[in-house]
């Protein structure tokens, strides 16, 4: 990762100068009860929003019903907090629920004069999205890591597996792993870490000596462990999962914690403290964005809405302080300055500095954490910048 300079172009808005100090990484995990000030409400239809001519609509994707409703609410929530913490008058933010159809919402977002979208959440929700809104030239700051669905008007906010990896590999290889091997599943999420991990293997240098595949939801994870074991000649072993089934892998290969095998994980284990139990773990690596500065948010989200946040929320109040500083240089009406996401120098949020890519995929800072002694431990700090 490229060092960063630090400049006052990168987002900073005043007014949330004194929640970005203090904020820590929200943690996983579904609100503990409903947030009591659903926020913002979506609205009733193309034809309800009064006149603006002060403050740029932008519009919020997110589901606001079914299986996934209680994360667009949080979501939809951190964004009013960012609009809160700002003092900021200048952004209308409506939410428009795309669990009844993500076309038909961003559909009623274009015909209300939005002229940004933050959202959605899914990655597949992406192309309906988009066959609204560029025929009007309204751009996408979406929540989705989904790096396929990318484009010169979607720009991705979500966490890239891709690089939690590749920071991880570049660690380990200077502490001295040179033969790695990987455990994967199946489906998509297998498929880019395996292309991830590959790639950052040999740009590190190192030597990819075996991949095994599973298949989610059976034991077939031990099985993969276990041929993988027999197979032999590896110093290192990324396994691409959650902390559950990471933990029954690693048990194949290091039984009790004991073996030289160095264990990486992935960005899934960021929150979950169960690794933290596991004897099989310690040792174990893993890249996720900093957690410096979310704790003040999480009090003051509990504060306001009376539940626990989605780990995801953060996204959402740091799309609304992209906006924002965008909107600087934004005149009310006009189509929004996409080439301002590109800035090189980058921008500051909750989970710390990124940019955009020119393919709109987001670059983060990372750190780098050990699991020892029953504790998460920080052994590379994220830079300051790129």
């Amino acid at each position: 990762m490229k060092r960063w300079k630090l400049t006052r172009r990168m987002l900073v808005v005043a007014g949330a100068s004194a929640v970005l100090a203090g904020c820590q990484i929200i943690p996983k995990g579904p609100a503990s009860r409903p947030a009591p000030e659903p926020a913002p409400a979506p609205d009733p239809g193309p034809s309800g929003l009064p006149s603006d001519e002060t403050r740029h609509r932008v519009a919020l994707l997110v589901p606001m019903s079914g299986d996934n409703g209680a994360v667009g609410q949080s979501i939809a929530n951190a964004t009013t907090m960012a609009l809160l913490d700002t003092s900021a008058d200048n952004l209308r933010i409506t939410t428009y629920d795309t669990a009844r159809g993500a076309r038909e919402a961003a559909r009623r977002a274009i015909a209300d004069g939005n002229r940004l979208i933050l959202g959605p959440l899914m990655g597949d929700n992406v192309p309906t999205v988009l066959a609204e809104a560029r025929p009007a030239d309204v751009p996408l700051i979406s929540f989705s890591n989904d790096t396929a669905v990318a484009g010169p008007d979607v720009f991705l906010m979500g966490h890239i597996p891709d690089q939690s990896i590749a920071r991880s590999v570049s660690y380990a290889r200077d502490r001295g792993s040179e033969r790695f091997a990987a455990i994967v599943p199946d489906g998509e999420y297998g498929r880019r870490a395996e292309l991830a991990f590959s790639s950052a293997v040999r740009d590190s240098g190192g030597q990819l000596v075996a991949t095994q595949r599973y298949t989610r939801g059976n034991t077939s994870i031990v099985s993969a462990a276990q041929r993988l074991k027999q197979e032999g000649g590896f110093d290192t072993v990324l396994i691409a999962d959650g902390a559950r089934l990471a933990t029954q892998a690693a048990g194949e290969l290091r039984p009790r914690g004991t073996g030289a095998t160095q264990i990486i994980g992935t960005e899934l284990w960021s929150g979950e403290s169960a690794v933290t139990r596991a004897a099989a773990l310690r040792g174990a690596l893993f890249a996720a964005v900093s957690d410096a500065r979310f704790k003040r948010f999480s009090d003051s989200y509990r504060n306001r809405f009376g539940a626990q946040p989605y780990r995801i929320s953060t996204l959402g109040y740091d799309s609304v302080l992209l906006a924002l500083r965008v909107a600087q240089d934004w005149r009310v009406g006009r189509p929004f300055p996409v080439s301002q996401l590109r800035e090189d120098s980058g921008f500051l949020g909750l989970d710390g500095p990124f940019r955009f890519g020119r393919d709109g995929v987001i670059e983060r800072a990372m750190e780098v954490r050990e699991i020892r002694d029953g504790q998460v431990v920080i052994v590379s700090p994220a830079p300051s910048g790129f």
